[in-house]
């Protein structure tokens, strides 16, 4: 099992060749920008299942085109990769993403931590999970939901 603190993603590229699926895909996200969402090509598989809080997509050509319309609407989006616990044709690799959008939080950028859950096949992912908190990645940084929000933990915390 492998189990480590990734920032240096050449001590995964020493680990077996059944590893190149998560090792495309980490070098991959720490570079992935609107410039360059053609790279998702070479990291996922024709026949990928990609779920996170807001969405359940079957196949490469509906996770481009989401990826596609996500990414036109961000300023900036970027992926720190934390850490990678792998075995087998499995891992899970918990990240900070930072991002972007002149819709939320006053267009400043915004902070979430999160994790997926990953299953490779060959050499590229064949299904990619999301587990993140989507009151802080969305409805706490609109302007009207987020005081509502932000004001309703107060008071949970306080009674």
């Amino acid at each position: 099992m492998l189990n480590q603190n990734v920032t240096q993603v050449d001590e995964l590229k020493s680990q077996p060749r059944d590893a190149l699926w998560l090792v495309k895909f980490i070098d991959t996200y720490q570079k992935l920008s609107t410039d360059n969402l053609q790279l998702l090509a070479d990291v996922y598989h024709q026949d990928i299942i990609f779920i996170d809080p807001m969405h359940q997509l079957a196949g490469f050509e509906q996770l481009k085109n989401y990826f596609n319309k996500l990414y036109q609407k961000l300023s900036y989006c970027e992926f720190k990769i934390e850490q990678v616990i792998a075995q087998d044709s499995e891992a899970a690799i918990y990240w900070q993403m930072s991002f972007q959008h002149p819709r939320l939080n006053s267009g400043e950028i915004v902070t979430v931590q999160g994790s997926s859950h990953l299953k490779g096949d060959g050499d590229k992912v064949i299904y990619h999970r999301d587990y993140l908190d989507l009151g802080a990645m969305l409805y706490e940084q609109l302007p009207f939901f987020g005081r509502v929000i932000r004001w309703l933990k107060n008071r949970a915390v306080t009674e």
